[in-house]
């Protein structure tokens, strides 16, 4: 087996200690949602995706999630298998939390500050 090195081109130097996702973050911008996959396909989400432009067969308070978004690594997902629950924390987006929606709401919901 190869040696690691940590010199050289695509050479890895990591300091000891931990890193923290989102440490900025206050308290009014974590929420902690269940989330139940009612389908009976995988539902996987990603790190940057509004919540509630999820997949609708993904179970969760979507109202509370407006302008959040999972709080893992960015470029990471959490898939969940059919009948699958799991508990997982939320960050909110930053600026004015404003996501023009991937679905379009047809059957008369109202609309989250204007923007579905």
């Amino acid at each position: 087996m190869a040696s690691v090195s940590s010199e050289g081109p695509g050479a890895f130097r990591i300091q000891p200690g931990r890193i923290e996702l989102n440490a900025d973050r206050r308290g009014d911008e974590r929420i902690r949602l269940v989330f139940v996959n009612t389908g009976d396909r995988p539902i996987q989400i990603g790190s940057h995706l509004h919540l509630p432009d999820a997949n609708a067969a993904l179970s969760f308070d979507r109202a509370a999630a407006h302008g959040f978004r999972l709080d893992i690594p960015s470029g990471t997902s959490q898939r969940f298998e059919p009948g699958a629950s799991r508990e997982l924390d939320a960050v909110a987006l930053r600026g004015l939390r404003r996501v023009p929606g991937i679905q379009i709401k047809t059957d008369g919901e109202e609309l989250l500050d204007g923007v579905a």
